[in-house]
């Protein structure tokens, strides 16, 4: 049975509706974008001691919009998640040699803002339901080396603030939260990343808000916003003057926020609950629809948690579902799916981690100054991330569209008619071109 052949399962497909692209901008924003240029100020940042050290006037409304929508102390508005990550790692005083125990089942800047200060990233394994960073592997993974741990909402679920809290607590480390695809979601009483000592949230395009490019980090710790400040904007050419004696890692950037992605920043964060509350809506539709389905596992919730579903995590259990996961990501798409991937990022098994190149000839640099005889970065030191990515774990990027009713109801009917037709799809022949 061929490609050709299979069109599809008999039928027509079973997605008949055009999916509309997820979009959050309107005339909110354009109004908002419109009174900054007409003001001529689309920045008003210096590098120096002064009251503009800290930026314009949106900027400081976003930030402070951020603190009371979040419930913290402080927020820190900067041009990308990333540079979030490099000021957070940065401002906890990490040193060469320091070791950060992260997840290997994010995106591979949460690593690289740990190199970029010269310190280790030890990558623990992940939870098999939630995705989220495995409180075993980071014990695991201790030495007296270990500054901190890097944790991820992966998907939209809270990790295990509770938890996580307590080794921190028990080892001396600091807590430090990526919630870049879970802004709004709650674990307990509180949002996710207002419950470490430094998180923050992801403003890039398919966020659930997003000013293009941006980011806001967030913490109660005066010490750390002080030192996340001076990251941010130039901080070696300011601590004589603002009097500040802690000058490690003041290696200052121009990590800032405009005016204009502050002014869509206001905007956007006024919408956040009602587009947290439209996504559990239709990823709570979407599980009372698929949940019946024999070998399929659909989200699991954690008690006290909500999930903000950036991404719709599946997984198919293979004592039952025999048929290869990239065959029925194959056919579903036949049936009109769209947003599907398979497996996920294992950034300890990226290029630069593997061939070293990033290093130089002399592969890791900080081997020489590890407490451990050697770091090393091999497939099967995260056995349950490496089990998902290669072959039980798919997604559906909820990110990317809006559904309706009859959006889901089409996609619930499109696994539905491919889960029972799996005897035909095993037959399908994919090649590396499909």
């Amino acid at each position: 049975m061929d490609k050709s052949e299979l069109a599809f399962l008999g039928g027509e497909p079973s997605i008949k509706t055009e999916l509309m692209k997820f979009n959050t901008i309107g005339k909110e924003e354009e109004h908002a974008v419109s009174e900054v240029i007409k003001s001529g100020v689309l920045s008003k940042y210096v590098g120096s001691w002064d009251e503009d050290f800290y930026g314009g006037s949106n900027v400081k409304s976003f930030e402070n919009a951020c603190s009371k929508y979040f419930g913290v102390k402080y927020s820190i508005a900067v041009n990308s998640w990333t540079s979030g990550l490099i000021c957070a790692i940065g401002a906890i005083g990490v040193e060469p040699g320091d070791e950060v125990i992260v997840s290997t089942w994010t995106m591979c800047a949460c690593a690289t803002a740990i190199i970029h200060w010269n310190a280790i990233p030890i990558f623990a394994d992940v939870e098999e339901n939630t995705f989220n960073i495995c409180s075993k592997s980071i014990e695991d993974n201790i030495t007296d080396k270990t500054k901190a741990i890097l944790a991820i909402d992966i998907f939209g679920h809270p990790c295990d603030y509770d938890k996580l809290n307590k080794i921190c607590e028990k080892h001396g480390l600091i807590l430090i939260t990526d919630s870049a695809q879970a802004p709004g979601a709650f674990y307990k009483s509180k949002m996710t990343s207002t419950q470490s000592d430094i998180g923050g949230f992801s403003l890039n395009y398919h966020k659930h808000i997003h000013t293009g490019e941006g980011g806001i980090i967030v913490t109660n710790n005066e010490l750390f916003y002080k030192k996340m400040i001076l990251i941010r904007n130039h901080g070696e050419a300011v601590v004589d003057d603002m009097k500040f004696d802690d000058i490690t890692n003041i290696i200052g950037y121009n990590f800032r926020m405009g005016e204009i992605e502050a002014s869509i920043g206001l905007e956007q964060l006024k919408k956040l609950s009602k587009i947290i509350e439209k996504k559990q809506a239709i990823g709570n539709k979407i599980t009372n629809g698929l949940r019946k389905i024999s070998g399929l596992n659909t989200p699991k919730i954690e008690k006290d948690c909500s999930h903000s579903y950036y991404v719709y995590p599946l997984t198919l259990d293979n004592k039952i579902i025999k048929t290869s996961r990239e065959k029925i990501i194959y056919a579903l798409e036949k049936e009109g799916v769209k947003g599907l991937f398979g497996g996920y990022a294992n950034i300890h098994l990226l290029p630069m981690f593997q061939k070293k190149i990033a290093y130089g000839k002399n592969g890791f640099p900080w081997n020489h100054v590890s407490s451990r005889k050697n770091i090393k970065y091999e497939k099967g030191i995260c056995p349950v991330a490496e089990e998902l990515n290669d072959k039980t774990f798919f997604g559906i990027e909820l990110c990317l569209y809006d559904y309706d009713e009859k959006n889901i109801n089409e996609l619930i009917n499109a696994f539905s008619k491919v889960f029972k037709n799996l005897d035909k799809v095993e037959k399908v022949k994919l090649n590396e071109f499909q």
